[in-house]
């Protein structure tokens, strides 16, 4: 069973739940960057939530169903397609055999997910499917790709299952954040400003981190090669702030301010350049 890559668009990938307990040897997480998005794609069509989905950012994409199957769109709206007519979010999607998948205008958010029924099938390495440059064959998709995914004998009907997302997930600039290990090194009015202030996304963004554009003063000084983890906030000698994302190194000699909650790290993923966010301690 497979599916063609028309167009890969700005970055489409096969990911899925990441690499866990590799640090020892320097190897990051990756996997989704917006876990909640894509445990419903893969939830609406009964798959393991550590199934493989395909991740796309900001739309551009397109795909032929070689052979036909169930999948499931879910995260950001890209106005999603099946032979150039709508098709919704978050539900079942019945695909036939040359039938294609395309993405235009973007709605709301910054990644969508699809789900194939029984998931997808690439090349399994350290527990996961996840693409990463580091150790698989590519990071992203390219056009004229081959994706392949199991036969589904036994098909759902698609009008038992559909999810109401709530937009404001996509829309709250509120990410909940708890101190970092460094957190407690910033003055009274260091701490004030970083979970009070607005700050803004920069145009240098990707999946190992997201840069903010306002500063941050800073007075501390470097730390020791530590740990960190997607979702730690560090603070750069400049003052500016990185948040680290799914594809993140494993250690860092920035001070780590704060942490993420994971539901907050894929509200950030869904974030575009210059869209403001605000940190708030849990």
């Amino acid at each position: 069973m497979m599916i063609k890559v028309l167009k890969a668009g700005f970055y489409s990938a096969i990911q899925d739940k990441g690499r866990f307990g590799f640090a020892n040897i320097g190897m990051p997480i990756a996997g989704v960057m917006d876990s909640y998005a894509a445990n419903i794609a893969n939830h609406v069509l009964h798959n393991n939530l550590a199934n493989a989905v395909l991740e796309i950012a900001f739309n551009n994409a397109v795909f032929q169903f070689i052979n036909a199957t169930q999948i499931c769109i879910s995260g950001a709206d890209f106005s999603a397609k099946i032979n150039g007519k709508l098709v919704k979010l978050n539900a079942i999607i019945n695909v036939k055999k040359d039938d294609v998948l395309s993405f235009g205008t973007i709605k709301f958010g910054a990644r969508t997910y699809v789900a194939v029924a029984g998931g997808f099938q690439s090349e399994t390495i350290l527990g996961s499917r996840s693409m990463f440059k580091e150790i698989t064959k590519t990071s992203q998709l390219k056009n004229g790709d081959v994706l392949l995914f199991q036969e589904q004998i036994h098909l759902r009907n698609p009008l038992n299952a559909s999810i109401k997302v709530n937009k404001n997930y996509f829309e709250d600039d509120k990410l909940i954040c708890f101190k970092g290990p460094e957190f407690d090194l910033l003055s009274e009015k260091q701490q004030h400003k970083l979970c009070n202030a607005n700050f803004s996304i920069s145009n240098d963004i990707n999946r190992m981190g997201f840069r903010l554009n306002e500063r941050l003063e800073n007075t501390l000084s470097g730390i020791v090669t530590s740990a960190v983890l997607p979702g730690t906030v560090q603070l750069t000698p400049s003052g500016k702030l990185i948040v680290l994302m799914k594809d993140c190194q494993v250690t860092g000699g920035y001070p780590r301010i704060l942490q993420l909650k994971e539901n907050s790290l894929g509200k950030l993923a869904q974030k575009k350049p210059t869209d403001k966010i605000c940190f708030v301690l849990h």
